[in-house]
């Protein structure tokens, strides 16, 4: 779920900063790129305080409707796991889509307009098939550092809810290091797969060839690359 939702904020982030490349924009993006530089327990900490703003807000609300106001509706729930995450990973993802729409050119985009398309239909029509690999690629690399992140999991987890990485920290922490090795192999083995599916794809992008496009003339003439 981080990784889905990781991918679709960075591709409407780079988007909107490619839709309006001005100060702010520019410099939102950045702002938002500066999880990923800090660590997980200061991250994880720093969620917690507009967390608990606005869980207050919600308890005032919930009382002011008659209902019973409850102290504790975001904190330690998945939702505020989901929000550390994204805070944290942004810049992966951010990093694999960026070089993505760097590649579509203005062109493009001016061509889907002056056929109809607006704004949201050019993102979808337009640069998210072209946008196919580079999400790809960044939605198998959040997966791999959300899965073996630490700290934050286990400030913010709810409670009974344990992570391949919190498990393992849990069990090593008590010295039942037979026990710990099952979900230590366990994370090993699933960072695995997504690395060796990121390196057949870049395989396969040499080995490309570099015009691929071909042409068949009729009346069986030839063949034009």
């Amino acid at each position: 779920m981080s990784a889905v939702l990781a991918v679709l904020l960075a591709t409407v982030v780079i988007y909107a900063t490619r839709l309006a490349p001005g100060a702010v924009t520019r410099i939102g993006s950045r702002v938002l790129a500066l999880g990923y530089a800090m660590p997980g327990t200061v991250l994880a900490i720093g969620v917690l305080l507009p967390l608990a703003v606005v869980e207050g807000w919600l308890s005032h609300g919930l009382r002011a409707i008659g209902g019973s106001g409850r102290d504790l509706l975001l904190t330690g729930s998945v939702a505020a796991l989901l929000y550390a995450y994204l805070v944290r990973y942004f810049a992966v993802a951010w990093n694999a889509i960026e070089p993505g729409f760097a590649r579509i050119t203005p062109a493009m985009d001016a061509a889907a307009r002056s056929l109809g398309a607006g704004t949201w239909g050019t993102l979808i029509r337009v640069h998210a098939p072209l946008l196919t690999r580079s999400a790809y690629a960044a939605l198998l690399l959040v997966f791999v550092d959300v899965m073996k992140e630490l700290p934050a999991t286990l400030v913010l987890r709810p409670f009974n809810f344990d992570t391949l990485a919190t498990q393992t920290y849990l069990l090593a922490k008590d010295e039942r290091l037979a026990e710990a090795a099952l979900p230590s192999l366990a994370i090993v083995i699933v960072g695995l797969i997504p690395i060796a599916l990121l390196a057949r794809m870049a395989q396969r992008r040499q080995l490309a060839p570099r015009f691929p496009l071909a042409i068949r003339v009729p009346f069986g003439a030839g063949r034009v690359d």
